[in-house]
């Protein structure tokens, strides 16, 4: 049996590099020389590994439940497949404004219509999100379906195609990008819609003084990725990057990182302290 599945395992890595090679033949545009990690960046504070470790071990993947929740009825429903009313769109390289694509129930990432940001701002919250990556297969690494929920535009937890596609750990679907991996590899199928619960602990500034990390919770269809995590800086690629003090209520973005990544049924819940109505 052991032998039987390690010529399985060979086979099926000998299929994704080939794969790869033919996607190869068809772009020549650098989107399949992507790095699956650096070996030359700074440490994460608080841990042992460098940012984007290219030997930080790689989360195991397991098969996730089935299906996603509706809003409860003290949700905030930022998008319900029927129209772009609760967002802007932040352009992106100078391009005219632009809306992201609107149809099926779903809307997409547009090239240079830029982020998705919500007209709303939000601090401590429950988060809910659904979103699937491209069927077509365009590069590797972080070039195969990326996006990301940017939570008080500054913190992300990643989206990315991480269905047979190596990069580096604290850069897969559902890492804390640039510090945290998850705790498991819980990615449906291409093309299959996936889903996130975000609980979300806003940071707390005294004048422009940290005073208390953001923390954050993550579910990835249904299973648990981050219990109660502290996140120790803003999103950035390559380094660790410095806290600046910021409202206590910020809008939320969705990445365009030119992969047409789909997103529906969004919705939000403004976490209370007990006791609070």
């Amino acid at each position: 049996m052991k032998r039987k599945l390690l010529v399985l395992g060979i086979v099926s890595t000998a299929a994704v590099l080939l794969m790869a090679q033919a996607q190869k033949k068809k772009g020549g545009d650098g989107r399949w020389n992507q790095p699956v990690g650096y070996s030359d960046t700074p440490v994460i504070p608080e841990q042992k590994w460098k940012v984007h470790d290219i030997d930080r071990p790689t989360p195991r993947q397991i098969t996730p439940g089935a299906l996603p929740a509706n809003p409860p009825s003290d949700a905030i429903v930022l998008f319900d497949g029927k129209n772009l009313d609760q967002w802007t769109f932040n352009g992106k390289r100078g391009a005219a404004p632009a809306q992201w694509k609107l149809e099926n129930g779903y809307m997409q990432v547009a090239n240079s219509a830029g982020d998705a940001v919500t007209k709303e701002k939000f601090g401590d919250m429950q988060l809910h999100i659904e979103w699937a990556s491209p069927l077509e297969i365009l590069g590797n690494s972080q070039m195969r379906g990326n996006s990301g929920v940017i939570v008080m535009s500054r913190y992300e937890i990643q989206v990315l195609d991480s269905w047979e596609n190596p990069t580096y750990a604290d850069g897969g679907a559902g890492a804390i990008y640039g510090q945290w991996s998850p705790l498991v590899n819980a990615i449906k199928k291409r093309g299959d819609w996936n889903y996130y619960d975000i609980f979300w602990e806003a940071p707390k500034f005294e004048g422009e003084k940290l005073v208390k990390n953001p923390y954050v919770t993550v579910m990835h269809n249904g299973v648990l990725l981050h219990h109660h995590q502290k996140v120790v800086a803003p999103m950035a690629h390559r380094v660790v990057a410095p806290f600046k003090e910021h409202g206590s209520e910020e809008p939320l973005m969705l990445q365009d990182h030119n992969e047409p990544v789909r997103y529906r049924n969004i919705w939000v819940r403004k976490l209370r302290g007990y006791d609070e109505k």
